[in-house]
């Protein structure tokens, strides 16, 4: 079953001089289960497809599908893990995690027992406590990580979220969203620049094209063997060769975006 169906979404935006077309007849789906990660060039789309998923952005054009209904408003079926800071500074972890379960009207004992739970689940047991500014940057990622899970929803929406991180921590929180993710295969649609990062998490990548008026320009089936270890398959040859061919695909893309970035700035 699709859990989620983007059909031939267009999006525009105002801009000096008119309108900026940012995607045009854009079809992207994501299976129920399924990883599917978005890359592409600087500027090509990705985020305003995820905010299109998400309900937050309403496309000019096609449609947007929930497990086969049309998305009117928020998408209540999805969690959104944005690229910068969206943990609140004068909540502690634990009441950060438990913030989005008093929304949806649970329980008070009840949210703080499940965000304890989520928090345990990424590692933090024993700093539920402790504010946003006492933690690491990995340790911000992993408790709003536990925030998007502590809901249960049935897609995940991913901006990005690991991309200010260091090397070694960004290794770590990847391995550690797989082996969550691996526990009950929620559809995951995530973006990401990092073409490594795409091969190493996904079923499937999808690459949109230079914008403006970017859309799928090629997709591969990801078909390394599961469980991973992010690391290691890195070093395999399938990984390597897989590499190469989106890499192939991806590179004509970059220097298109490349060069309508030079023409813009001299006009």
């Amino acid at each position: 079953m699709t859990a989620l169906q983007l059909e031939n979404i267009t999006c525009r935006f105002a801009a000096r001089g008119g309108l900026h077309v940012a995607v045009e007849h854009a079809s992207v789906t994501v299976g129920e289960g399924e990883f599917v990660s978005l890359v592409g060039p600087t500027g090509c789309g990705k985020s305003t497809l995820l905010n299109a998923a998400a309900g937050l952005r309403r496309p000019d054009g096609g449609e947007v599908r929930v497990f086969g209904r049309p998305l009117a408003g928020r998408n209540e079926h999805a969690g959104y893990l944005f690229q910068g800071e969206a943990l609140l500074p004068w909540r502690s972890a634990r009441d950060n995690v438990a913030f989005g379960l008093a929304l949806r009207a649970a329980d008070p004992v009840q949210a703080r027992a499940t965000a304890d739970d989520w928090l345990r689940r990424v590692g933090l047991a024993g700093h539920g406590d402790k504010y946003p500014h006492e933690l690491s940057g990995g340790m911000r990622k992993r408790v709003a990580l536990a925030q998007t899970l502590a809901v249960n929803p049935k897609i995940l929406l991913m901006d990005e979220p690991f991309s200010a991180l260091d090397v070694q921590t960004r290794v770590l929180m990847e391995n550690e969203l797989l082996a969550l993710w691996q526990q009950d295969r929620k559809s995951v649609l995530f973006v990401t620049h990092d073409l490594e990062e795409a091969i190493a998490l996904s079923d499937r990548v999808v690459v949109l094209g230079a914008g403006p008026a970017s859309r799928p320009v090629g997709e591969f089936a990801i078909d390394l063997p599961r469980p991973r270890d992010v690391a290691e398959v890195r070093l395999t040859p399938r990984f390597l060769e897989l590499h190469r061919q989106l890499w192939d695909c991806l590179r004509d893309e970059v220097m298109k975006a490349h060069a309508t970035g030079m023409r813009a700035d001299v006009q």
